[in-house]
């Protein structure tokens, strides 16, 4: 099961700012990029940080963005470059 994402979806990180223990990097909140793998479902660790169940379990994707995207332009890097991150589906909306 790939759960709500398939390879290739394009996502964006949701720009929440939950106090408390998160899994997501702020400099990726709000930027678009595409699934790239699919790693399962696991418990999920923003409530196993705080002692639950960790249910229910969540699904985890590696999404990929563009340097440009993640950056918005602004950086030294070069053409193509790109950067990873793994995200819960919690945290991803669909474009």
């Amino acid at each position: 099961m790939t759960g709500p994402y398939s390879i290739g979806a394009k996502v964006k990180v949701s720009q929440g700012l939950p106090p408390g223990h998160v899994r997501t990097p702020l400099f990726l909140r709000g930027r678009e990029g595409e699934v790239i793998r699919h790693f399962g479902d696991f418990p999920n660790p923003e409530r196993l940080a705080y002692g639950l169940s960790g249910l229910p379990k969540l699904h985890l994707y590696q999404v990929l963005f563009t340097m440009d995207e993640t950056w918005e332009g602004d950086g030294a890097y070069a053409p193509g470059d790109t950067v990873t991150a793994d995200i819960y589906e919690t945290w991803l909306e669909p474009l």
